[in-house]
């Protein structure tokens, strides 16, 4: 069943916000067996979104729509569903209680643009938001369903979730399964060439690939006769995938690359401190973005030099001697950390972020990156290439990467 995803917010095509609805709607839909073919993003204009809405109803067996449904005067989307159905705008009377009924919960009172939440095209289906206070609705354009979600991506979410799959699932062929595939270490063009000759290798398999900096997502797609065949294809393609590529494959599906940093931790029975110089807390707002307080124990953005001498013991002379970045003061940092917090293992992390402070000997992007465990201290650099968040991300999944294969006994890479 074909699909088009259509986006409306001028704030979208003037690229002031990223368009994260139109990519997570076409992987569920892919995922539940729908062929998505057309995502379109249009500003708030009245003629421009009715028009799109009858062209694309035209072509396509499913439309979902996202924004424009708030109550401010540039929400226009339900005023340009009703224009292109050919109807008038309705108030709902109920929507308009439960509008209120939100609103209310909030503290605050109801007003002109919220009221309008609850206008409608005539005829059309309500949807329940129980994330926010615009609701959602369904029309038929033709012979085909249109459906009509907030831009707030988690109200949008939990609305398609619950409102619009269940309404349109049974119209799937139900004849896909794809796998996804968690890797970092190696880039895309790697990743493209080690892969090479699978799909020959496993008819109907397509393999798509997905760069989240610093990481690369492989989807293993298979279409078949049925989802169970689709299921097995996809399985044992993708099974040749993680052989090929090895533990650059860190996991599947939803799974993160510090959860199974953390993971490796519990595993081993180790428990961490971090010292930070130039991500400045990034690897631990990367680690306690999951539950952490098992294994970490705490950490030091150390920026300055005095503060990695007072707080994690580097020797000034081997700062005097060597520099902030370098690989003595790389060590001493986690060493200093896993005495501090009395655990096992400790991560540290000091380099050239930029734009600025570089050198010839030492130009930006230079970082090293330490752990020191109960068998050593290991040391790593790297001159990474980027911008300054470029860099500190690089850094810290490079970080995060040594204290995961040392807590694993995995190689390095």
């Amino acid at each position: 069943m074909t699909v088009a995803l259509l986006s409306i917010g001028t704030e979208l095509t003037r690229g002031e916000i990223v368009n994260t609805n139109a990519s997570w709607l076409a992987s569920e839909l892919s995922a539940s067996g729908f062929n998505v073919l057309a995502a379109e993003a249009l500003p708030d204009d009245l003629e421009v979104v009715a028009g799109a809405l009858k062209r694309l109803a035209q072509t396509y067996r499913l439309v979902i729509v996202t924004g424009g449904l708030g109550p401010t005067t540039d929400d226009l989307t339900a005023a340009a569903a009703a224009r292109a159905a050919g109807v008038e705008l309705v108030r709902d009377e109920s929507a308009m209680l439960a509008v209120r009924r939100r609103v209310e919960s909030f503290g605050k009172t109801m007003n002109a643009g919220l009221e309008k939440q609850a206008d409608f095209p005539a005829g059309a289906e309500t949807l329940p938001n129980s994330n926010g206070t615009a609701p959602g609705f369904s029309i038929q354009l033709g012979d085909t369903p249109v459906f009509f979600l907030p831009g707030v991506p988690r109200e949008m979410k939990r609305m398609f979730t619950e409102q619009v799959l269940p309404r349109v699932r049974p119209q799937a062929p139900n004849n896909t399964f794809q796998v996804r595939l968690r890797t970092y270490g190696l880039g895309e063009s790697s990743i493209g060439q080690a892969l090479e000759g699978i799909e020959a290798a496993h008819p109907g398999v397509t393999l798509g690939y997905r760069i989240q900096f610093p990481e690369v997502d492989v989807k293993v797609h298979a279409r078949a006769t049925s989802q169970s065949t689709a299921r097995e294809a996809a399985m044992r393609a993708a099974e040749e995938v993680k052989s090929r590529l090895g533990d650059v494959v860190y996991g599947t599906g939803d799974e993160s690359f510090p959860e199974i940093v953390g993971r490796a931790l519990r595993a081993r029975g180790w428990r961490l401190a971090v010292a930070e110089s130039c991500t400045g807390g990034l690897v631990m707002h990367l680690l306690t973005s999951f539950p952490a307080s098992d294994y970490l124990i705490g950490g030091a953005v150390t920026y300055a030099n005095s503060a990695k001498s007072r707080l994690l013991g580097v020797f000034e002379d081997t700062l005097r001697g060597h520099g902030a970045v370098s690989t003595e003061v790389a060590a001493e940092m986690a060493e200093g950390a896993r005495r501090l917090c009395e655990c096992e293992v400790a991560l540290s992390i000091t380099g050239i972020a930029g734009p600025t402070g570089g050198t010839a000997t030492k130009p930006v992007g230079l970082v090293y990156w330490g752990v020191a465990h109960p068998g050593g201290t290991i040391v790593r650099d790297r001159i990474f290439v980027g911008s300054r968040d470029e860099v500190q991300l690089a850094a810290a999944y490079a970080g995060l990467d040594l204290l995961r294969r040392t807590a694993a006994g995995l190689p390095e890479r």
